[in-house]
Formats: C-alpha cells, structure tokens, sequence
C-alpha cells in the first residue's frame, strides 16, 4: 500500500464533484455508474465507505451465510445418486473413465475398486431430488435448495483447495470473499463487524482439517474487511471485556484521545492501517454492548430451539453456531462464515460420515427454515459447500468399514437456497461414477462470480490495485452461472 495514492482513494465522490464545482456533473457520474439496469446506489444503504457506491445490477440478497464444510464431504454418499454403481461393485475404475487424472499418494499405488454409496438415496419433494438417508432434516428442503452437482477445482488438497473456494487462488495472500463483500459493499450495521467467522467440529473429535486465518483473511486489503473470529468459551471476541477496574467512560476517553494522536498520524503518512486501528477501536467498543446481547440466547422460544436440535445450547456447537448465524444476519452483518470441521474420510467412512451428517443435518435445515418463517430467506444466500468432494473408488479394502474415500475435484456438490436462486432446481451432470462432469461444468471461479451476481455485483468490476496490477475474486477466469439464476 502506498501513502500518496491512498490518500486520493480517500477522496469521496462527494468531495470530488465539490472540488470540481461540477454539480451537473454529479448528475452525469451518477447516470454513467447506473449504466447497467436496475443498479443501486448504496451511498444511504452502507456503513464504512464502500468501495462501491453504486452496484451494477439490482442485488437480490443483502447477506451471505457460508456453510463451509471443511474436510471435503461425499458426494457419492450424501447428493449424486448413481443407481449403476451397484453393478460395478468391485471393478477396477475403467481407464477410460480416469482418464489419467491426477491421484493424491494416499490411493496412487492400489487399486481404485469401485464403492457404491452404503446409504439409501430416496428422492424429495415435488423437484425430484435424490438425497442420502442420512439427511433426513435437508431433505425436508428439496424444493428450497438449488443443487450444483459438477463443481470442480484443480486442487488436490485440503489447504489449498479451500483457499482457492473461499479467495480465488490456491497459494494465501488473496482477500477471501467475505472480506471481498466487506470492502466492496460496507456493512448494515455499525454496531457488529461486516465479515464474522465461527467454528465447530463434530462431537467425537474425529479427523479435522485445520483452519487458518487467511480463510477469511483480508489479504492485500486493508485489515479492517478481514472477518472477526467469535470465539465459543470466554469472551466470544478476545480483549472485548475492559480491564478490572477500567469503566467504559474512562474507556471512551482513553479511545477519543488515542482516535486524536492516530488522526495526527494518519494526516501525515496516509497509511490505510492508521484509519483502520481508529475504525476497530470504535467498533470494540460498540460490540462491548452489541455481542453480549447477540450472544444471550434466553429471549428464543422453546420451539426455536428445539428445532435447532439438542445441542443448540452447547457453546461452539455447529446448531448453536447456526442460531447464532441467523442472529448475526438479523442485525445486518454482511457475510456470515461458518466453518465445520470433520469431514475428511480417508477411513472409518460408514461411522463418520454418519456422526457428520447427525451434527450438521438437523441444524442446517433449521437455519433455513428459521430464516424463511422470518421473512429473510428473501434476501439471504445461503451457501453449502465443502472444498472438493470424494472419490468413487475405496481407500482401502471393498466393504471394509474402516475403508475410506480419496479427495476427488474432477466432480463434487454444493448447493445455495434463498435469494437468487432457483429453488427446487438441480444443475449439472456427472457420469454413471460421479467421477467425471458429463453436462454444464462449474468452475470455483464460476461460483464466485455467481455469488458476487447475487449481491448486485460483476465480478470483473470489483478490484484492487496491488503491486502494479488489478485484482479480483476471479482471478482472470469466471463466468456467471446463469442457470441457477432466479
């Protein structure tokens, strides 16, 4: 980042038109950043001095929450029902179907024998939809969900295929999407962060990816778009309580006066991360009253939660997360990133794909329904989505409970309900072996620019300059996925 141009990217579109005495060619700016129809302005909407003040096509959610499932969720055995895998029970995947396609060195050296899914699959509502058994709650919602079922990435591993789903590239560095949203849009609440990220994993302690921060990272933006992490035991945001024997006036003063040297400051170097500290101290100290109430879960009805199941008042739990979600997106935070870990079945895959699936199903399905009885799965994306999906062959021997499956990115599921989305749909079509895309293939970089379409955004115009060269969400790939558009 450098001084001289930031303090120009400072300058409002307001101060600039003043300066220029151009009062008609307020007018003309404005008509010219309108050009695509429907566009809305978000200069009355936002907080925080959006990147954008005008978006470019009239957004239909207002909000995210990303599910992300981290460990990379069977595909085979909870969505992509393939009847004909029965049939080829114990066959060597053919190599025409491989096609040479890279393996990870967990499977490279053995033989790649055919697995059917161990689960019923039955299908739901009136759209059709084939699900596992093991989601009796999601299933529920078949025609409120719009299925991707040819996804497909170029990672190969966990790390950098959810650092490719969430900021656009493989390698860490990029801004995530969260913070992406964050610096383009603003938030619609001054009292709670833009961008808050939460965590859980399953009860039993299974296999779990690690999570690192530049997940929702902030990357080459200013550090004030990356999410806020919420934690599960003690204060939900570290150094949120003041210090014994510290009362919030003398906090305030100590905050006035700390905001006026960092003013000075920031006068004279222009640095972005001085306007940064001074705009997180303030929101600190609005959150000393926001959290503890968005946190205090005493005013939900029994019939709340009841319908986010048992465990919805075990702190860092994947329901309590999820009420929580719904919490955060009633009082206008932007992008809500829910992260669960335990999906990674190399082995054991009958016991812990079912442990996942008991942890996350009911709580999901509640989310949604929680959202669509208050009026807001109108203006909310929901996304479900795992980093790649699983392998048709075994990893291990045929039938062995403590077999497993393999990462596979050729092919995998995800799916989105609410706004802009069309419900009850199904899109895409993988082979008889869930193994290659056969009809309308999605790429990461696909999703993402569909994702920004929603929020009113085109992906190729939301940028940032950094070390001499525009960057994006997409990358230089992407195109709008306009089947699943509503």
């Amino acid at each position: 980042m450098k001084p001289i141009p930031e303090k120009y990217l400072e300058t409002t579109r307001r101060e600039l038109l003043t300066k220029a005495g151009a009062g008609l060619g307020a007018a003309a700016l404005a008509g010219l950043f309108a050009e695509e129809a429907g566009a809305q302005s978000l200069q009355n909407a936002a907080f925080g001095n959006p990147a954008l003040k005008v978006l470019h096509f009239a957004p239909k959610a207002k909000r995210v929450i990303f599910l992300s499932q981290s460990g990379a969720p069977s595909q085979v055995d909870l969505y992509d029902y393939k009847p004909l895998l029965e049939k080829f029970r114990g066959q060597e995947l053919p190599e025409s179907v491989r096609n040479g396609q890279r393996l990870t060195t967990m499977t490279a050296s053995q033989k790649l024998t055919i697995q059917p899914s161990h689960f019923k699959f039955k299908q739901h509502g009136q759209s059709g939809a084939w699900m596992s058994e093991l989601l009796p709650h999601v299933s529920t919602l078949a025609d409120d969900i719009c299925f991707i079922k040819t996804m497909h990435t170029e990672a190969i591993n966990h790390a950098p295929g959810m650092c490719l789903f969430l900021t656009g590239g493989q390698q860490p560095g990029r801004p995530s999407a969260g913070a992406w949203l964050s610096y383009g849009l603003g938030t619609l609440n001054q009292d709670l962060p833009a961008f808050v990220v939460m965590m859980s994993r399953d009860r039993h302690g299974t296999c779990g990816q690690l999570l690192f921060d530049y997940y929702w990272g902030s990357g080459f933006l200013p550090s004030k778009y990356q999410g806020v992490k919420f934690r599960a035991a003690g204060d939900p945001v570290l150094y949120l309580t003041n210090p014994h024997g510290v009362s919030a006036s003398a906090r305030r003063d100590l905050l006035d006066d700390l905001g006026k040297m960092n003013t000075l400051h920031h006068a004279e170097t222009h640095d972005p991360e001085i306007s940064t500290r001074i705009a997180q101290y303030e929101m600190a100290y609005r959150m000393q009253t926001s959290v503890p109430d968005l946190v205090d879960l005493s005013k939900e009805s029994p019939q709340t939660l009841e319908m986010y199941g048992k465990f919805v008042n075990t702190p860092g739990s994947y329901a309590r997360n999820c009420l929580l979600a719904r919490r955060l997106a009633e009082r206008g935070v932007r992008f809500i990133q829910l992260f669960h870990v335990g999906w990674d079945t190399h082995g054991n895959l009958i016991r812990e794909i079912s442990m996942q699936s008991e942890d996350t199903d009911q709580p999901t399905a509640a989310l949604i329904k929680d959202l669509k009885q208050r009026g807001m799965l109108d203006d909310t994306l929901v996304v479900w989505a795992g980093e790649f999906g699983r392998t048709v062959f075994s990893q291990g021997k045929l039938d062995d409970p403590k077999a497993g499956r393999d990462h596979h990115g050729r092919c995998f599921t995800v799916w989105m309900a609410g706004a802009g989305v069309k419900a009850g749909t199904t899109y895409g079509e993988t082979d008889d072996y869930s193994y290659n895309i056969a009809k309308d293939p999605v790429h990461v970089h696909d999703f993402q620019a569909t994702l920004l379409r929603i929020m009113g955004i085109d992906h190729k115009r939301l940028t940032f300059r950094f070390q001499g060269r525009d960057y994006r969400l997409t990358d230089v790939e992407g195109e709008v996925v306009k089947g699943v558009l509503a």
